[in-house]
């Protein structure tokens, strides 16, 4: 059972961070800046995802062991 929500935890996970780049990458295009840099606004805001849910992952281990 711990195996199907660590699963679950990690596809949710990388939905939103999908989610927010492809935000992020729009709204970089409704800005005006050129394909290159809203790709690489679009990557920043899917690592920031990233880099937080395992932030918080960590704490939360720390805290419930």
């Amino acid at each position: 059972m711990n195996v199907v929500v660590l699963l679950l935890t990690a596809a949710l996970v990388l939905v939103v961070a999908v989610l927010a780049a492809a935000g992020a990458g729009k709204l970089a295009r409704l800005d005006g800046t050129t394909y290159p840099t809203a790709l690489t606004r679009a990557a920043t805001a899917f690592t920031a995802v990233l880099t937080l849910a395992t932030a918080v992952a960590g704490a939360l281990t720390a805290l419930l062991t």
